[in-house]
């Protein structure tokens, strides 16, 4: 696939999704799916608006178009695949990132980017629930990731099996705490843990809108409040069914139209207008009926014609 880029945009992101998951028995760790997704998916979508967008792996099917880039050896661990990530992007900023983060989020990334611009700081990473930094889950002056991985070169001869550690330490790092955005993982038990919360009642339709939009290719946010408000009225105002069919049509008017979140905003405001349109007359007609039933049970109990005298 090609790259993913929005011009203009002040950062790269470089995704490692390598690794043999020995804890997981060897299995496709970016590809386990957490709330219908995979995991590598995720991660894409929180980085949505780098320039350019890395991942170091094999290739396979994604979500969102990339750039793919493989450390040599492969295998060689994440200081070679950062290294070979690295190289393929231009931006003088990089979030690095691993592809097993179910939580990670575009506010995270931002918090991220904004600890970075605020102060003199080479790199912004994210600490854990136990304060333990977390250096795949941060951003870069890519120079500074760039001098570092010299010096680890020339002392080393190469890269291949150095820890992270390594190349952080000769880093000024700003930390960020986050112990939910930073949540990887690592076992199974980990995978269960993260597909229990996202169905958690104030999680589950923020995961599930964001895995339809995912599914679907599309990229565009709404207020999800003035559609269930619509989806509401037409339900009460028209009948139940008329509640999913509604909010189909009213997307399908913004489509037409080829606009965005205004374009859905303008379709909701007139179908909810026309609901309680609907609503009213529906209270109207039994207002009217009340009425008439309440006439005739007076005149039946007076022992005055019935509505049918003549």
């Amino acid at each position: 696939m090609t790259s993913f880029e929005h011009p203009g945009a002040p950062y790269d992101a470089v995704v490692l999704a390598g690794g043999g998951a020995r804890r997981l028995g060897g299995a496709d760790k970016p590809g386990v799916r957490v709330g219908g997704r995979a995991l590598l998916d995720r991660v894409l979508a929180a980085c949505a608006d780098a320039h350019t967008t890395v991942v170091v792996a094999g290739p396979r099917p994604t979500a969102r178009p990339v750039r793919w880039a493989r450390e040599d050896p492969p295998g060689a661990g994440p200081v070679a695949a950062l290294d070979a990530g690295l190289r393929r992007t231009t931006a003088d900023d990089v979030l690095v990132l691993s592809a097993d983060l179910p939580f990670l989020a575009t506010e995270t990334v931002r918090r991220l980017r904004d600890a970075l611009r605020s102060g003199g700081a080479e790199g912004a990473l994210l600490t854990d629930a136990d304060g333990r930094d977390q250096p795949l889950v941060a951003v870069y002056r890519t120079a500074a990731l760039r001098r570092e991985l010299a010096v680890l070169t020339a002392g080393h001869g190469g890269l291949t099996g150095l820890p992270l550690r390594r190349l952080t330490a000769g880093l000024d790092l700003t930390r960020v705490p986050d112990p939910v955005a930073s949540f990887d993982c690592d076992t199974w038990d980990d995978i269960a843990t993260a597909r229990a919360r996202i169905r958690e009642h104030g999680h589950v339709l923020d995961e599930w809108i964001s895995a339809v939009k995912d599914e679907l290719g599309i990229d565009l946010e709404v207020d999800t409040g003035v559609l269930l408000d619509l989806a509401r009225d037409a339900a009460h105002g028209v009948a139940r069914p008329a509640a999913p069919l509604t909010t189909f049509l009213v997307g399908y008017a913004a489509a037409q139209a080829r606009g965005g979140p205004e374009a859905v905003a303008e379709a909701a405001r007139k179908a909810t207008a026309l609901a309680l349109r609907w609503a009213a007359e529906a209270e109207e007609a039994e207002k009217a009926e009340k009425a008439e039933r309440s006439e005739t049970d007076t005149a039946a109990g007076s022992g005055g014609p019935g509505p049918d005298a003549g």
